[in-house]
């Protein structure tokens, strides 16, 4: 069967606009295809659909035979073609291969289509999101609209296929005329835009005037009516008005019969807008001339766009991250009453060990301290008002439900904040959530960054140094484990740039140590790692790591959270108040590690332990540079030396402490001795 057209589908070694060439053999493999016909890759409708192709390779690019089929449209589109008003293909590819020298290799054809003109004298791909590639061939997963510019020619034999003219896109043919040839353009696309608003004959006249053909006649119309006062010849666009002679500007639409009333100016970027979406958008003059006048015919247009519309029905919160707080507050132990005692015997001292017995000696008492501190409960609150006005008048969303909502999840990361590193306030604030800050008694939320040492161990690591790093850090949790004796496995809470920076260390190869945060937990010997944010607020905490079953929150009935509301009638407002009141502390020694950095330049010492005489009871402090040395006790600074000797049954314990400038060992053992003098 003969086919009712032939023509070029694409061309080989054509050069497209984005650099890429389409390569000889690059749809050899599609000879003797049938592909759809369809009209503009038309994919959407069914109806679009005028036939089939048959490919066929050659030397210098594809052709394509096509057939139309029996529809309305295939029998409409084959008069089209007949009659030489459609004359261009295009075909519409994917499954490309590219080499490195942008040089299409291979493609499959999908459909070939009739388009109303080509994009250019050659091909050109349309790429849409293409990955470039720094290898020799690269795979492309985008599709691909490539068209050749060529005309159709019937399949009769006296009809031999034309050469490739070279035309050229309207845009280019645009961009070529004269200043004064763009100008008569540019006054026939305008005329176009008015008649297109106006209903499209608005002079009656029975011609189509979005057409540039019903344009010139207007045209022509005006200027014979004028012929008797236009001095100029014919085709000039100057022309008298009564006394005043005027060269007319197509791009100044002031109306010339009154000079205060202003016309829409279509300017000279106008006009090639419209030529370039036609381009683009592969329409017709018209249709783009009807989109602009659309687009400009309405003023002002903005009356007509719809209301904006919240994405979220509340206000979003911009807060913390708040991920962490209710793993903290879940983690606590809880009990029913908010005055909470602690005993602790120290069994760790050598008067605790057991003795090996002699026939005949007396046997000797053991001897062991037992400390004591008591923590009472604090108030912490928030409170908020509205007015009832304001609750009636704000209808999008329950404004109430929504204040409610703020005020527990800031209380919540209040405590929680106060049970890991306190609130942060200066102590003379009265805001401040109260803290006892190791004192052995007082009413708050005991913060495990300030608690006595006899329940946390301070770790300090000097990363100001310039052969210093976060390897550093690492290394020193995980020496001071030995001294962490809290329930199971600590959770570490640290920082996310501190966990950022352990999790980027590497050794020599650059290969990093942790490739996860669980990596690093099971290097630590922790449970989990957990980012806390509001602990940024102190620069020289690295971390905590702590077991929260060992830490216990305690509230009286009613001292549990509760939620208040009240009506002032006076005022016409609503009151709300959000309060709880707690106590907090840790309930097992050494059963936290507490991770800090020191200042640059400063200097590691090691402390000296004191002289103990057990037969006269005396005690000698030593001289020691960057090292003070305390009572436990008291707190009193002890001057170096003897000091005054200890009775039956009294017992001193001394603290060491880095003077300014100086840090202990990173292992951060709480360096303390227990001296005491056995009962006659």
């Amino acid at each position: 069967m003969e086919p009712d057209f032939s023509g070029w589908a694409t061309k080989s070694n054509l050069k497209c606009s984005d650099g890429r060439t389409i390569m000889p053999d690059a749809f050899k493999h599609m000879d003797g295809q049938q592909v759809p016909l369809v009209y503009q890759h038309g994919h959407s409708e069914i109806s679009n659909v005028l036939g089939y192709a048959i490919l066929k390779h050659m030397p210098e690019g594809v052709r394509a035979d096509g057939y139309f089929n029996g529809t309305e449209n295939g029998k409409t589109a084959k008069e089209f073609v007949k009659h030489g008003d459609i004359k261009a293909l295009s075909i519409f590819a994917n499954g490309l291969i590219e080499k490195a020298v942008k040089q299409v290799v291979h493609g499959d054809i999908r459909e070939v289509s009739l388009v109303l003109s080509g994009a250019n004298p050659g091909a050109k791909i349309d790429f849409v999101n293409i990955r470039h590639s720094d290898g020799s061939i690269e795979e492309l997963d985008d599709e691909a609209i490539i068209t050749t510019g060529d005309e159709l020619f019937h399949a009769s034999p006296d009809v031999e296929s034309p050469n490739d003219p070279g035309g050229k896109t309207l845009e280019d043919v645009f961009n070529e005329l004269s200043p004064e040839q763009q100008d008569v353009v540019a006054y026939i696309v305008e005329e176009a835009v008015n008649n297109a608003k106006q209903g499209g004959d608005p002079d009656g006249d029975g011609d189509d005037d979005t057409t540039v053909e019903g344009v010139i006649d207007d045209e022509k119309q005006e200027d014979a009516a004028h012929s008797d006062t236009n001095n100029a010849g014919e085709g000039d666009l100057s022309h008298k008005e009564g006394a005043d002679t005027m060269s007319r500007n197509v791009f100044d639409q002031t109306d010339n019969t009154d000079k205060t009333k202003g016309k829409h100016e279509l300017t000279h970027a106008d006009a090639e807008g419209i030529f370039a979406a036609a381009v683009k958008n592969k329409t017709t003059l018209k249709t783009e001339v009807d989109s602009y006048a659309l687009a400009h015919g309405i003023e002002p247009i903005d009356i007509l766009f719809p209301n904006y519309q919240n994405l979220t029905q509340t206000p979003q919160f911009l807060s913390r991250r708040m991920e962490w707080v209710g793993g903290v507050l879940d983690a606590t132990s809880k009990t029913p009453f908010s005055k909470v005692r602690t005993i602790v015997a120290d069994i760790t001292m050598d008067e605790a060990r057991a003795k090996g017995y002699i026939t005949g000696n007396m046997k000797k008492e053991e001897w062991f301290s037992v400390s004591r501190r008591t923590t009472d409960a604090t108030t912490i609150y928030k409170k908020q008002k509205l007015n009832r006005d304001d609750i009636i008048e704000i209808t999008d969303f329950d404004v109430v439900s929504w204040m409610k909502g703020e005020m527990s999840v800031m209380g919540r990361e209040e405590i929680a904040r106060a049970i890991l590193i306190g609130d942060g306030r200066a102590i003379d604030d009265p805001d401040k959530v109260a803290d006892p800050m190791g004192a052995t008694s007082g009413s708050g939320i005991r913060s495990i960054t300030n608690e006595h040492e006899l329940f946390k161990t301070d770790v300090y690591v000097n990363t100001g140094d310039t052969n210093s790093s976060m390897l550093e850090v690492a290394e020193a949790i995980l020496r001071s484990m030995r001294h962490y004796k809290g329930t199971g496995r600590p959770t570490f809470y640290t920082t996310l740039p501190v966990l950022t920076s352990l999790l980027l260390v590497k050794d020599g190869m650059n290969r990093r140590y942790w490739n996860s945060p669980e990596e690093l937990a099971q290097y630590l010997m922790v449970d989990k790692i957990v980012p806390v944010e509001a602990m940024e607020t102190i620069p020289t905490l690295f971390g905590i790591l702590v077991n929260l079953a060992d830490y216990n929150v305690g509230a009286n009935k009613g001292g549990e959270v509760n939620l208040f509301d009240f009506f002032d009638i006076d005022y016409n407002q609503y009151k709300y108040l959000w309060e709880t009141r707690v106590s907090g502390a840790l309930t097992v020694p050494k059963s936290a590690l507490v991770v800090w950095s020191t200042a640059s330049g400063n200097v590691l010492v090691s402390p000296v332990a004191p002289t103990w005489n057990k037969a006269t009871g005396v005690v000698t402090i030593p001289t020691q540079t960057g090292v003070v040395y305390k009572n436990n006790v008291t707190g009193a600074t002890l001057t170096a030396g003897a000091q005054t000797a200890l009775t039956a049954d009294q017992t001193l314990v001394v603290e060491a402490h880095p003077a300014a400038g100086y840090f202990f060992e990173t292992d951060g053992l709480t360096v303390q001795w227990t001296f005491h003098m056995p009962a006659a």
